[in-house]
């Protein structure tokens, strides 16, 4: 059995797509994923599944679609490329100073070379980028909401999703209870 790890996107968001996670937990139960757990409200979901990510990628949508006719985005990996997001960020994640902070961006695909060169040009001394195949590393010296590279984060043109590395690490230790 794989150990999956599942990010929505843009649910529970300013009002918008209000899904309480006991509520998805028992939807994706009921859907055949086990052992489900998920993290606070913005949708971080780690289960155990026999399917493929690609399978349960698509599970996830119908169910969430058919009960809260909701079109989210989900963007999934296994635990053991969750362990290589971990070791491939490129930032110093736990010495972080006053007003810096690390987000990763999931990626549903990988970017072209092209669009990675734009993006990577709006690195400044403030804000750094770091792409890995699937995911973008970014450390910020300032708020995310002033970041130029999150600006131009859409023209990637690919599914996504972002989380600050608080997040991620939470979802570390749950990766770790589960595949112990």
């Amino acid at each position: 059995m794989t150990v999956y790890i599942a990010l929505l996107r843009g649910i529970n968001v300013g009002g918008n797509n209000i899904i309480k996670m006991q509520d998805l937990k028992n939807l994706l139960l009921n859907g055949g994923l086990e052992n489900v757990s998920t993290y606070i409200q913005s949708g971080n979901i780690v289960f155990q599944s026999e399917r493929s990510a690609d399978q349960v990628q698509i599970i996830i949508e119908q169910e969430i679609k058919n009960k809260y006719e909701y079109s989210i985005s989900v963007i999934v990996r296994t635990a053991s490329e969750w362990e290589g997001i971990m070791k491939a960020c490129p930032y110093p994640t736990d010495s972080l100073g006053e007003g810096e902070s690390v987000h990763l961006i999931l990626l549903g695909k990988e970017v072209s070379k092209e669009r990675s060169e734009q993006l990577l040009q709006f690195q400044s001394d403030t804000e750094k980028c770091f792409i890995n195949r699937k995911e973008v590393y970014l450390h910020l010296r300032i708020s995310i909401l002033d970041s130029k590279i999150t600006k131009q984060l859409p023209k990637l043109g690919v599914q996504m999703t972002s989380r600050n590395w608080k997040t991620i690490k939470k979802i570390e230790s749950m990766v770790l209870k589960q595949t112990q």
